[in-house]
């Protein structure tokens, strides 16, 4: 028997739209509907045709006029720093030092570190988001309580103990032995447990000697269906360190060339200021740049050149970088990323954004046979937004008059309160509940 059948304006991606017109990179349903069995999507079209696929009693969540989409992906954040959200005045290295490594070790404790846990898993579910890649703390402590979080609410979730064996504090410092052995462990023990994925996480070649990133590449070599993390280019002094550590590296990205690091599981946090040649050793390898418009432009880093990015060939994908990032919302960090681009002279449509936020994310991680789209197999993770959720919205909706301009409304002005209901695996996470109908698959109800 089928679990739940989801009735509202559904909308899916199916290739990257190549302009605000391209109608065809996308399937919308204006009355539409996602029949969900056992926590995978079964089928999806007008509500009509779907609801004649469904068993006579199954329950409807009826979301008209709301939006139905794929839950949102967000491929680059730190766990540990969501409580250092809004820590005022400083660039990347200074803001390191100053305010995250002083938090992150506070993440020993594993009372703390399961608290925040929860408490970021479910801001994240909350505004929307139902994968997120991120960054755990040095202590296996913290990877522990990052997935039983996620495991508890049955997220896709991808992540690391981050591995650090220089230029930070000594309670937040590894060795290169240990770094391995504890991520071997964490793989062992997390790695493919339901729905969770393991990152390979050295925070950046700052904080890693030769020695652990030779570290980092056996890992790679012996887990090559592991996620790599880690962050490049973000900001000119981090660069001026970070090459004056390895002298013998071309540039920065050539750093994390010369140990193996770089690949189609390689996501690399910012990529701002890049050579030509550096971006096209990305698109050879397919590592993918992640664009994280908040964070950039409260640190003061630089603005994403996306359009290089595409014009070399090179993946990207886009991401709240929280902590240094504003806030959790995709919406939001969107109506930022639009604003980067803008300032560069670069087009951002709302089609593209939601395209970013959902199928683009998740083919950035090569999972968009489960997650990041509607379509049949693939896992029934679901987010319903309001366009209309604040008066100032309702307003301007007033006068919108067409799927483009609603998307861009929300890209602009949305926030958690656009979010009406998640669903994670088929599993309402916002009430908790669905309002059970049991007339309408038989009657097929249209009004």
């Amino acid at each position: 028997m089928s679990d739940l059948l989801i009735r509202g304006r559904v909308l899916t991606f199916v290739r990257e739209p190549e302009g605000i017109d391209d109608t065809a990179s996308y399937r919308f349903f204006e009355d539409g509907a996602v029949l969900v069995s056992s926590g995978k999507i079964a089928a999806v079209g007008p509500y009509g045709d779907v609801a004649k696929q469904a068993d006579g009693g199954v329950p409807i969540a009826d979301h008209r006029p709301h939006l139905v989409l794929p839950g949102l992906i967000d491929t680059h954040l730190h766990f540990p720093q969501t409580q250092a959200i809004a820590s005022y005045g400083a660039q990347l290295l200074e803001w390191l030092n100053t305010y995250i490594f002083v938090e992150e070790q506070k993440f020993r404790a594993p009372e703390h570190a399961a608290f925040i846990a929860g408490r970021f898993t479910d801001e994240l579910l909350s505004n929307g988001t139902t994968t997120a890649v991120a960054y755990c703390s040095v202590h296996p402590e913290s990877v522990d309580a990052f997935f039983t979080a996620a495991e508890e609410r049955n997220m896709l979730m991808i992540g690391g103990k981050v591995m650090m064996d220089r230029n930070a504090p000594d309670a937040l410092r590894d060795t290169p032995e240990r770094g391995y052995d504890e991520t071997k462990q964490l793989i062992a023990r997390w790695h493919r447990r339901g729905r969770a994925h393991y990152a390979v996480s050295p925070r950046f070649a700052i904080t890693s000697t030769p020695e652990q990133m030779e570290m980092s590449r056996a890992l790679v070599a012996e887990h090559p269906d592991c996620y790599v993390q880690t962050h490049l280019s973000e900001n000119r002094d981090e660069i001026a360190f970070a090459t004056s550590l390895f002298p013998e590296a071309k540039d920065y990205t050539d750093i994390y060339a010369r140990y193996g690091l770089l690949g189609r599981k390689t996501l690399l946090g910012h990529c701002i200021h890049l050579s030509d040649r550096e971006i096209s050793v990305l698109a050879e390898t397919g590592a993918v740049g992640v664009f994280c418009p908040t964070s950039n432009l409260f640190l003061g880093s630089g603005l994403f050149d996306r359009d290089r990015f595409d014009k070399l060939g090179a993946r990207h994908s886009v991401a709240t970088d929280v902590g240094a990032g504003t806030s959790f919302s995709m919406l939001e960090t969107m109506g930022e990323a639009y604003k980067v681009l803008h300032l560069q002279g670069q087009r951002l449509s709302p089609l593209n954004s939601f395209y970013m936020m959902t199928l683009g994310n998740a083919r950035a991680l090569d999972l968009e046979d489960r997650i990041g789209s509607l379509h049949a197999g693939a896992d029934a993770d679901i987010v319903v937004l309001d366009s209309r959720a604040k008066p100032a919205m309702e307003l301007r909706m007033q006068v919108a008059s067409s799927l483009a301009e609603e998307l861009f409304v929300l890209q602009t002005m949305g926030d958690d309160r656009s979010v009406t209901e998640v669903y994670v695996a088929g599993k309402p996470m916002q009430s908790g509940r669905v309002e059970v109908r049991r007339d309408v698959p038989r009657a097929l109800e249209t009004a």
